[in-house]
């Protein structure tokens, strides 16, 4: 099966290396996306450009593939759902949930100059971080991308309830699956609460597992994959 990997605020496509690797190896082809303004040169994009790259790699998959949003990229994972419920398999959602219709899609830290930079590692200490250690927090803060002021307050349009048919599993890194469940239950994740074919599955690790256990990650990718 074709699996697009989507990863979350300043990575590009590269983020993926090691995850693609395995999954190859497991029998799957590997799609890794560089999003507009996070990798392809451009100094800047919109929320609308990068949903249209995700949807572009949807159209040109081989068959019906699966989605993979990581940390913020849920909702573009979520969003090529709303925008191609017959065309996607199935999602798989890295530590992170889809945003509401109307929301921001990633409006978290303070922009300078029109892009929303790495906050540094400040406002991830704890969970977040844990299994990082200082060479990869060096690498990935070195490598990160600022992301265009407007992806970070580009507004999540969703139109098609389709997209509650598409089956989603949701990969539980820095929480529990119990503590997804309680946020379920608590109406904190309105998108997933509706979901009509949701698991739920734990990895351990921080917010980054593709760096920190990929193998283990593209374990659980390929299982989600061979279920769809």
């Amino acid at each position: 099966m074709d699996i697009l990997l989507v990863a979350g605020l300043w990575l590009d496509g590269s983020a993926w290396d090691d995850v693609a690797s395995a999954l190859e190896q497991l029998g799957h082809r590997p799609v890794p996306i560089t999003l507009p303004g996070q990798g392809d040169g451009a100094a800047s994009a919109t929320l609308d450009e990068q949903v249209a790259a995700v949807l572009a790699a949807v159209d040109s998959a081989s068959g019906r593939p699966m989605v993979v949003g990581h940390s913020a990229a849920c909702t573009l994972a979520w969003l090529a759902a709303d925008a191609r419920p017959d065309r996607v398999a199935k999602l798989a959602l890295i530590g992170g949930f889809p945003s509401a219709d109307g929301e921001r899609y990633a409006d978290f830290f303070e922009l300078k100059d029109g892009v929303m930079p790495f906050p540094g590692w400040g406002p991830f200490e704890g969970e977040d971080s844990a299994d990082l250690d200082e060479e990869a927090r060096r690498a990935i803060a070195s490598a990160a991308i600022p992301v265009p002021e407007a992806v970070a307050k580009g507004t999540v349009r969703l139109s098609d309830e389709r997209r509650f048919d598409v089956p989603v599993v949701l990969v539980c890194p820095e929480f529990t699956p119990a503590q997804a469940q309680e946020w379920i239950a608590d109406g904190d994740l309105p998108e997933l609460a509706r979901a009509k074919h949701l698991d739920l599955v734990d990895i351990d690790s921080g917010h980054w597992p593709m760096f920190t256990r990929p193998t283990e990650l593209a374990r659980l990718l390929a299982e989600a994959a061979s279920e769809a």
